[in-house]
């Protein structure tokens, strides 16, 4: 009785030995998976953020601008192609000068996105509809290689509505980074006298009435709307409620701003804006199974510097062409709103936030998008198609 005593003591020991060890490997696997052990080696953003070039990236990126030899040879060159180039879009008629643009949509689409493309020349990319306000809308797509039944499609388009930037790299996620600056190029190289670019994907809605109010009075939008409001406010620290901006601008900036931009007040020419939604000090994705994983020889520090959400944006024009001159010195990154948000933070560009570009789609309702500026969450052509006209309707468009 004894030794089957011991028998099955041991053998319970053996196997108590064994799960835990089994615990161990599936807790070590586990932890692996999560990207705790990635968190471990995290650098701390706020006091060694660096990334290459690890220099002053500003005077380099003017010296390009301004046609001079920078002290550093670039690292990123933009070496791709244009495979289609409405490079005449921005002209007038006679094409000896550049239109008077006010808003300029960069439209980051696939290229199979053809029932998407459509819809949007129909309704917030129509760039007859608004008659006092030049505008100009343009599609920014990559190639399928292989496919030449998409790429036939893409000529006929091209053709019929001379509005495809192409670029010869790959139509994919992870080339939207060099799609965007295939679109920034673009902008300095053939379109450099507009006021604002928006960039935003194809399946977003927009109101392009709400942007151009947006783009008079960042600060002050909605508000400003109603000039009785901004006129007799005598209780200044009331505009900290407007558009409650997560960053750049202090208190006594923003009252500034909000004071002096009232209904007919426009926007400095040499004003730098960078905005839309913003994600203040997001932390890196360490996840193995994300799409949006970041390993940490890719990005070492705990969190990002704060960035707009690539779905839909808005530039000045000397925010832009500082941010195109400056990605000659920043190391190409896979993730473009991220990598804008780098760019950006090397040359002091600090974006700012509005509520009305919304990143996770409201609840519609018609009086609900009053003040939506855009909005994700429009895949559906026919859905776009038909809450646009609801909204355009209403006056909201």
């Amino acid at each position: 009785m004894s030794s089957i005593l011991r028998y099955v003591c041991a053998n319970f020991r053996r196997q108590k030995l064994k799960n835990g060890f089994l615990f161990i490997i599936v807790a070590l696997l586990c932890s692996d998976l999560l990207g705790l052990f990635i968190r471990l080696q995290e650098l701390d953003y706020k006091t060694e953020f660096a990334y290459p070039l690890n220099v002053d990236v500003k005077p380099l990126a003017d010296a390009l601008k301004f046609g001079k030899v920078p002290s550093r040879r670039p690292i990123y060159n933009h070496k791709y192609n244009f495979y289609k180039n409405p490079e005449d879009k921005c002209r007038a008629k006679d094409k000896t000068h550049y239109d008077q643009i006010r808003l300029v949509f960069l439209v980051k689409s696939r290229i199979d996105n053809f029932a998407r493309r459509q819809v949007i020349r129909r309704t917030w990319g129509d760039e007859n509809r608004i008659s006092d306000a030049v505008i100009r809308t343009v599609f920014l797509i990559g190639n399928y290689p292989d496919n030449f039944l998409a790429q036939g499609r893409i000529e006929a388009e091209s053709t019929e509505y001379s509005d495809i930037i192409q670029g010869d790299f790959r139509d994919s996620y992870y080339n939207n980074t060099v799609k965007t600056l295939m679109g920034l190029r673009w902008c300095v190289e053939h379109c450099p006298t507009a006021r604002f670019y928006m960039f935003v994907d194809d399946d977003y809605y927009v109101s392009t009435k709400n942007l151009l109010n947006f783009v008079r009075n960042p600060v002050g939008y909605p508000l400003y709307l109603n000039q009785d409001v901004v006129l007799n406010n005598k209780d200044l620290d009331t505009v900290q409620i407007v558009d409650k901006p997560k960053m750049p601008f202090s208190a006594s900036r923003r009252k500034a701003l909000f004071i002096n931009q009232q209904v007919d007040f426009d926007l400095p020419d040499d004003v730098r804006l960078y905005t839309g939604f913003v994600f203040d000090s997001p932390r890196p994705q360490r996840h193995k199974w994300s799409k949006w994983f970041v390993d940490i020889d890719e990005y070492p520090f705990d969190q990002w510097p704060s960035y707009v959400t690539a779905g839909a944006y808005v530039l000045s024009r000397d925010a832009l062409v500082d941010l195109y001159f400056a990605t000659y010195f920043v190391e190409m990154f896979r993730f473009d709103d991220i990598y804008l948000g780098i760019v950006a933070k090397k040359i002091g560009l600090e974006p700012l936030h509005c509520d009305h570009f919304h990143y996770d789609p409201p609840s519609y309702s018609s009086s609900g998008y009053e003040f939506v500026v855009a909005s994700h969450g429009f895949q559906d052509p026919n859905r776009l198609a038909q809450i646009w006209t609801e909204q355009k309707d209403a006056g909201f468009a």
